[in-house]
């Protein structure tokens, strides 16, 4: 399906990341992974399973640092032809105060790692986009931006800017070919999250590998009349 595809997915070390990057291996695309810690890709190789004949690369990646992020790219589109496919996961929440007890350190931290980083990577990417003719964008935001809670206003602001992000890039990009759209998850069934939630109904929460397969339907062929949406994929969460 997605066979001679060139695929970005910032977070791709993740358990979110990890699983759509599974998807896209087994669709047939090439994907490179910016990664924060020296072992992440090799870990990120032994997680999977990697298909017969299956290119997974990446690197070292600062994606908060604009010229880095240029640069990179760039060295992804001359490597192998181009870059066709951009997922945007990378992120992280943190907060758990009120806005009057919540310093401003901690929203600018929320939007570096959520809005900043989807931000950069989309302008990095959306050039060599336009160089293959056409492309898909997807960005990961949150429940939390359209159905707010008590002490989660910082994560929650910067995942509503990435539904902002999302419908520019969609009116901008709308002739070009290039798709650009959204998901909501709300938790996802990660180690992690059972970890700091041990005691929650599990069965309720979305498994990675689900949403992952939302995410390639977007990337794909099926696809192409979709841009600008922002798509919940929390089941019963």
């Amino acid at each position: 399906m997605l066979a001679g595809k060139i695929a970005i997915v910032t977070g791709g070390a993740g358990a979110l990341g990890g699983a759509v990057v599974q998807e896209l291996l087994n669709a047939g695309a090439t994907v490179w992974v910016p990664y924060l810690a020296a072992d992440d890709l090799d870990r990120l190789r032994q997680r999977l399973i990697l298909p017969t004949g299956a290119t997974l690369d990446g690197a070292l990646l600062d994606l908060t640092d604009e010229a880095a992020v240029q640069q990179a790219y760039a060295q992804v589109a001359s490597a192998y032809g181009g870059i066709d496919i951009l997922v945007n996961v990378a992120g992280g929440f943190a907060g758990g105060e009120p806005v009057h007890r919540t310093p401003w350190s901690l929203w600018q931290q929320q939007l570096d790692i959520n809005l900043k980083t989807a931000v950069i990577s989309s302008a990095a990417a959306v050039p060599h986009m336009l160089a293959r003719g056409g492309g898909s964008i997807v960005n990961v935001s949150s429940r939390t931006a359209t159905q707010s809670a008590r002490n989660v206003a910082a994560y929650g602001a910067a995942k509503r800017a990435v539904l902002q992000l999302t419908e520019a890039l969609a009116a901008e990009l709308r002739d070009s070919n290039i798709t650009v759209n959204a998901i909501l998850p709300s938790v996802i069934d990660t180690p992690a999250n059972r970890a700091a939630d041990p005691n929650a109904d599990h069965s309720r929460w979305v498994a990675p590998e689900a949403i992952a397969r939302v995410i390639l339907f977007l990337v794909g062929p099926d696809a192409r009349i979709i841009s600008g949406a922002a798509i919940p994929v929390y089941g019963r969460a």
